[in-house]
């Protein structure tokens, strides 16, 4: 668990269903709460929050029991940022939302900031942040908040390591978290040299290797897989330790350049 800036906890990893189709999200969800996963990140953008509250609903585990975070896009004001967050809390069926997040910074970032905050103090959301804000965007966002941001979702994997990121958003109490710590895969990142040479030294996978360095970073990450095996594996990453060569190792692989042609 990590605390944040407002004494909520929340569990370190989480499961992404960041593109899982949505036929297939319910029972990918409960793949995950069965290997002991509590914490499920979800978005608007994902069209995918329905299914992610059926399997909370049929998992039979309590409200309290799973840690849920969705993210509101492109609010065009005021009224339409908590039109939106209503929208979540219909779609997912819960009566609160643990994380709220601004999924980009794009639209009005102060009238949708200012809607979290008033759900916030509503109670219907536990925690609120941000995602993919970085420098004027997230000055603006700390500037004007009441209730400051406990998280910022940001690309965060071996090769765009954010150690900086880190050191500024820590100086405010936010927590880093990682969206793709498994970079999706790219840059052949799953058959790297220096990654495999760790991963066979620990006896464990490639994954569980770059998440264990973003795990003991005190990083938040929601690994993604559809694969109930894969799913399992990367939530084993607590019965090992990387030694201070493995981390010089994984940290000369960082370009602080992103792997995706959006970033």
């Amino acid at each position: 668990m990590i605390k944040l800036n407002n004494g909520v906890e929340i569990p370190q990893i989480g499961y992404g269903v960041y593109q899982i189709p949505p036929e297939i999200t319910k029972e990918c969800v409960l793949n995950a709460l069965r290997a002991g996963y509590r914490h499920i990140d979800t978005a608007y953008a994902y069209r995918n929050e329905k299914q992610v509250g059926e399997a909370l609903k049929e998992s039979g585990l309590k409200r309290e029991e799973v840690f849920i975070t969705t993210k509101i896009y492109n609010g065009q004001s005021f009224l339409d940022a908590c039109e939106k967050i209503e929208l979540a809390l219909k779609t997912l069926a819960v009566d609160y939302i643990d994380l709220m997040l601004i999924h980009w910074p794009e639209g009005d970032n102060l009238g949708m900031y200012r809607a979290m905050e008033k759900y916030y103090r509503e109670g219907k959301l536990r925690a609120i942040g941000l995602s993919n804000f970085y420098d004027d965007e997230l000055d603006n966002i700390l500037k004007h908040a009441e209730i400051p941001p406990a998280v910022d979702q940001i690309e965060t994997h071996p090769f765009r390591n954010q150690k900086e990121m880190q050191k500024i958003l820590s100086t405010h109490q936010i927590v880093l978290e990682s969206w793709s710590p498994l970079a999706a895969g790219r840059n052949n990142i799953f058959n790297n040299p220096t990654l495999s040479n760790i991963a066979r030294k620990h006896k464990k996978s490639v994954a569980q290797v770059i998440l264990r360095y973003l795990y003991e970073r005190d990083i938040i990450i929601i690994p993604r897989s559809k694969n109930e095996n894969r799913i399992k594996e990367n939530i084993d990453i607590l019965d090992f330790a990387l030694d201070k060569k493995d981390i010089e190792e994984i940290e000369s692989l960082n370009t602080d350049k992103t792997v995706f042609p959006w970033g």
